[in-house]
């Protein structure tokens, strides 16, 4: 799996909500990603789930940022980051109910999908995250 943390301008996040039709954990948030296809790097996984779900790119290339096992889940999932000049007008939400840029002091006051609460809090926290905003 790959999926990004999208930064606007004003150190808001992209985060998206999981529909009633999503397989695995619907009606939750989570980051804009998904799984990766066969012959594609993480990265190029992460850069087209992006696009398919918001008609977004983030500015210059995603950069790793972690990777996190989910044992329970037999995945593991990347996790890139960029910066976007996009702005919410810009979204096209081809994923999910919703699709929308969250200021930091209110990323954390919604139910995620697992493991992404913990990582999402440590971007909010790094060094990458503050060189983007």
């Amino acid at each position: 799996m790959a999926c990004t943390f999208v930064v606007d301008r004003d150190g808001a996040l992209l985060l998206q909500l999981r529909d009633d039709k999503a397989p695995y954990f619907p009606n939750v948030w989570g980051l804009p990603g998904g799984a990766i296809e066969a012959g594609e790097t993480p990265e190029q996984g992460a850069a087209r789930e992006l696009w398919e779900e918001t008609r977004l790119r983030v500015d210059g290339r995603l950069r790793l940022f972690a990777r996190q096992e989910l044992p329970e889940q037999e995945r593991v999932k990347n996790y890139f980051y960029g910066a976007t000049s996009a702005r919410q007008e810009d979204v096209v939400l081809g994923e999910g109910a919703a699709m929308v840029f969250v200021p930091p002091a209110e990323v954390l006051d919604r139910p995620f999908t697992p493991g992404s609460a913990e990582m999402i809090e440590r971007f909010l926290r790094s060094p990458e995250y503050a060189s983007l905003t």
